[in-house]
């Protein structure tokens, strides 16, 4: 067998013929030629036989037997009437790119799996390159739309760059997959998803889960205001408990018994579990506040009781004790709780949406512990773009295989 057919099977490559291979400084070169003699424009897939220029190109290519391969070919030039002068459509790799589609691909699916500091290791390649592909193979590899049939949705940002920038991640509450991110976390940012989404498709929204960030909220409402802004249990419960931490630590503050003072500085993991995750200990320092201080005591009852609201399942009953709660909460001197009665009070139908429907934020914050793994294990990304494909690659459903040079079986 040929050395040009045995390396044509191997490549496995469609309308792809292998001329000649030779070795330039220690890779493996084949020069290549479509098989198709009038070429088609890279911009729209048209035939057309004007020719402008060629000019001689080489593409990386998965690795032979330990050596790189390389794919090279006089790539022409062509005036398309719809384009003007673009290259031509090659079977091989995508335009504008000097890697295969077989070798994009592969970094892809590797991508999904390690870390990008590995991939530029293990493919010899930069690791800036390994972003740059990952656009690429997004941008090919990735569902058409994944704005279509959207239901119920989830809405969070997550920081990046040591918390100085923002990206707004919106999730399908339904298949659990990211279906769009965009830098920004304010109004504009949202108002530019729901105008991709389009009016049509705003209309038939349900449910909208967010906190209680009155940028998003505006924003919803502008949009979409025949769907249901939801504030799920977990982000009201987190103003509780960090209104009881600020009582605890004023406490800590005022207190002028040196005793006193470390009990309460070391009752707060104690005070923020649920009762029926204590052990002996932890339960003795909560009686131990209650029989020290009240007005702490006071705010470790006002979380309970709220979280005991929260976990009921009848919309109008918890309603009432929700307003129940804010009288409550609004009349107990403690001014972090008259801030989260407040709080509660401006916010309740969106609170008992939560209760009604159970759709929580689970899901974004889900995704976004696994897109912090994704950043840390890249050691952080210079750009937002990087980022969101990442996220686009790990987050979306994306199924990719991994590809390895194999003969042809016909």
């Amino acid at each position: 067998m040929r050395a040009t057919t045995m390396l044509s099977r191997i490549l496995g490559i469609k309308k792809t013929l292998v001329r000649k291979v030779s070795f330039v400084d220690g890779a493996l070169v084949a020069d290549v030629v479509p098989t198709t003699d009038v070429p088609r424009c890279s911009g729209c897939g048209c035939r057309t036989r004007a020719v402008h220029d060629r000019r001689a190109r080489t593409w990386r290519h998965l690795d032979v037997a330990g050596m790189q391969l390389k794919l090279r070919y006089r790539l022409r030039r062509v005036r398309c009437k719809r384009c003007g002068i673009v290259v031509e459509l090659i079977p091989w790799a995508p335009p504008g790119s000097w890697f295969t589609t077989a070798f994009e691909d592969m970094i892809g699916y590797l991508a999904q799996h390690a870390a990008k500091t590995i991939v530029a290791g293990m493919m010899r390649i930069a690791w800036a390159t390994v972003g740059a592909i990952i656009e690429r193979v997004v941008a090919r590899r990735g569902p058409r739309d994944l704005l279509d049939d959207l239901v119920d949705i989830g809405v969070d940002e997550l920081s990046y760059r040591r918390h100085h920038e923002y990206i707004t991640v919106v999730v399908d509450h339904g298949t659990g997959r990211v279906v769009w991110a965009a830098p920004g976390k304010n109004a504009d940012t949202l108002r530019s998803f729901f105008r991709e989404l389009g009016g049509e498709r705003c209309a038939k929204l349900k449910n909208v889960t967010i906190d209680m960030s009155a940028a998003y909220i505006a924003a919803v409402k502008e949009a979409a205001p025949g769907a249901q802004i939801v504030f799920d249990k977990f982000h009201v419960q987190r103003l509780a408990h960090a209104a009881l931490d600020e009582v605890r630590r004023a406490e800590v503050r005022e207190s002028r018994d040196p005793a006193t003072k470390a009990a309460l500085k070391h009752s707060r993991f104690a005070l923020q579990k649920n009762p029926w995750n204590m052990n002996d200990i932890e339960h003795e320092k909560v009686s131990q506040v209650q029989r020290t201080n009240k007005w702490l005591y006071r705010a470790y009852l006002l979380k309970e009781s709220l979280a005991e609201v929260l976990a009921r399942r009848q919309p109008n009953v918890a309603r009432e004790k929700l307003v129940e709660w804010t009288d409550w909460g609004a009349r107990s001197k403690l001014k972090p709780f008259v801030r989260v009665a407040k709080t509660v009070r401006k916010h309740l139908e969106g609170i008992v949406a939560y209760i009604a429907t159970g759709l929580t934020n689970a899901r974004s914050e889900g995704t976004n512990g696994k897109v912090r793994t994704i950043t840390r294990r890249s050691y952080g990304f210079h750009g937002a773009s990087s980022l969101i494909a990442m996220v686009f690659l790990c987050c979306s459903g994306m199924v990719l295989t991994p590809v390895f040079n194999v003969a042809s079986t016909h």
